[in-house]
């Protein structure tokens, strides 16, 4: 079952991609002539913003959700309910949505930022911060109090406890809070659609419009291309995850 529901769609993905000809069950001419082309100029450069506007993004998100979830540790009751579920409602809407509330916020003066690149890196900041919040308050109950207790204990100030105790404990979460940031922001294509500029094209929205105008086999290779990038970035992520257990 999970081979047929997740490997499938893959599998036919990654065969219409070395495909030059398909007018039956299964491709009658294969070819690596889509990956060739897919590295030239203009998919590079979609691969490149992708990367740049994840790797932005997803560190604006560790920084403020983990910020966030530091000074929410400590308090109780409805206050922390209500803060909660701010920071849950961009990712309980339509990411479509997004897209517009920053069309109608940002398309006049004194903010004017539609047309520019750093009106996308705000919806995917917008988009994945939930997760990245999430991701670290759920670090943050499991670890042990005796560490953060004993610093105090010692005379360790706040700050040098948060340094040298708190996120060395946390990195294990962090990374993965950064890792499933950073995914969410490589495959993002709705409110990334109503809002890109000319001249800041991400690689789903470059998927899309080949799509949209029938160019199955370029796109099925630019998918590729997306998930494998994604795939190596999240492998790597993983591994620094896992020599931070270690040392914890």
């Amino acid at each position: 079952m999970f081979g047929i529901v997740y490997g499938l769609p893959i599998g036919m993905i990654a065969l219409a991609s070395i495909s030059g000809q398909w007018n039956d069950i299964l491709p009658t001419h294969l070819t690596l002539a889509h990956y060739a082309q897919a590295f030239r100029a203009e998919s590079a450069s979609q691969l490149k913003i992708s990367v740049l506007t994840g790797v932005v993004a997803s560190v604006a998100a560790l920084v403020s959700g983990t910020w966030a979830a530091l000074a929410l540790r400590v308090m109780k009751g409805i206050p922390k309910r209500i803060l909660d579920v701010v920071f849950f409602i961009p990712s309980a809407v339509p990411s479509v949505s997004i897209g517009l509330g920053l069309l109608v916020a940002f398309s006049q003066p004194p903010m004017l930022l539609n047309g520019t690149a750093l009106i996308v890196f705000i919806a995917h900041f917008l988009l994945i911060s939930a997760f990245t919040y999430g991701n670290v308050s759920a670090g943050l109950t499991r670890l042990p109090p005796d560490y953060e207790h004993i610093a105090q204990s010692l005379g360790a100030r706040p700050f040098y406890r948060l340094r040298h105790v708190t996120l060395p404990l946390l990195a294990p979460y962090l990374i993965a809070a950064f890792s499933l940031s950073f995914a969410m922001s490589m495959g993002e294509l709705g409110a990334t659609l109503m809002i890109y500029p000319p001249g800041w094209v991400t690689l789903p929205v470059g998927i899309f419009s080949l799509s949209d105008r029938g160019a199955i086999f370029d796109s099925a290779t630019l998918t590729m291309i997306l998930g494998a990038a994604t795939l190596v970035v999240l492998l790597g992520l993983s591994r620094i995850a896992n020599k931070a257990t270690a040392r914890a």
